[in-house]
């Protein structure tokens, strides 16, 4: 697949905590103040106007108010709610995180992070550390530690108020600053930030094609198309599987990609091949095949990108 596609699935996860995050907002938006200690209070208090004047209104318009003094005083879901989606959204910002560690190693070398989120190794002047995903990757699991804390603060409590709430600060405050300040690191490392004189980005992610493209063409990644080509001619995807097997380890002993065996010799596993499943055998082949909504072709990798684009007003 291409790497463009690849990304889009971490933007497919962003996107879902936008809407999660707003989710989030929604429901908890909702004001306490008149519930008093637990009762209510004796004060004539025009609840709902106060809601309004502060914006704690629904899309309607309609002033969001607690129903319930009980629950007013002593409800904590709204730092829950709020931790767990900050902690969904630190998990994906961990397993890209993680990819990104692995790219730029040399074991890989597929993409080059700007020097300024990197330091240089205590003892090997040779290796670059990608400072800024492992710290993210490490902060992940102080993200999901604080949504723990907060569910077990909780989880034994009567109703009303108790001072064990107290506790409640720290852990909702910090999950606060770390999300905030983690995506606004990650946002300056992978897309740069403007050059003030030109207006053009600086810094980011570097990507590098060769070492991808010479990544895709190991393991015999085209295999699964040359099954589908035979299907597409009439066999059984049983047959087709078992042929595509033989012609893999004929590739083997030649030492070569299935794309570099000559013609002649994929016949020999079946008459059906023709100098047209050489179209199917490259990985540009493999892209434009799965040309189907969602898939990597770039057709509709380009489709995605506009529709996110559009989504977010670009």
């Amino acid at each position: 697949m291409s790497f463009a596609h690849h990304l889009l699935a971490y933007v497919e996860m962003f996107a879902r905590d936008e809407q999660r995050m707003g989710d989030v907002r929604r429901r908890v938006n909702q004001l306490p103040l008149g519930s008093a200690a637990l009762a209510g209070t004796t004060y004539p208090l025009d609840r709902e106007r106060v809601a309004r004047t502060l914006g704690m209104v629904n899309d309607q318009g309609e002033a969001c108010v607690c129903q319930n003094s009980l629950d007013a005083v002593s409800d904590r879901d709204f730092a829950i709610e709020f931790a767990a989606a900050a902690s969904l959204v630190m998990v994906h910002i961990s397993r890209l995180s993680e990819e990104l560690i692995l790219w730029m190693s040399q074991n890989f070398g597929f993409i080059k992070i700007a020097d300024r989120f990197t330091t240089g190794s205590s003892i090997m002047p040779q290796k670059k550390n990608p400072d800024v995903p492992e710290l993210a990757r490490g902060k992940t699991g102080r993200v999901v530690g604080h949504l723990m804390g907060l569910i077990t603060l909780m989880k034994g409590q009567p109703l009303a108020y108790n001072k064990d709430n107290q506790e409640d600060k720290e852990p909702l405050f910090d999950t606060v600053d770390t999300l905030r300040d983690t995506l606004r690191i990650f946002v300056e490392m992978i897309g740069g930030q403007p050059n003030p004189a030109t207006g053009a980005k600086e810094g980011g992610i570097t990507v590098n094609p060769q070492p991808m493209q010479a990544a895709a063409q190991k393991g015999y990644a085209t295999a699964t198309d040359l099954a589908d080509y035979l299907v597409k001619k009439g066999l059984p995807f049983r047959d087709a599987h078992e042929t595509v097997a033989h012609a893999v380890k004929a590739a083997e002993s030649h030492a070569c990609d299935l794309s570099e065996l000559p013609l002649k010799v994929l016949q020999e596993f079946h008459p059906a091949i023709d100098k047209d499943v050489y179209d199917v055998l490259s990985l540009r082949g493999s892209l434009e095949a799965r040309n189907t909504l969602g898939g990597t072709a770039p057709a509709q990798v380009k489709a995605q990108i506009a529709r996110h684009r559009a989504r977010l007003g670009n």
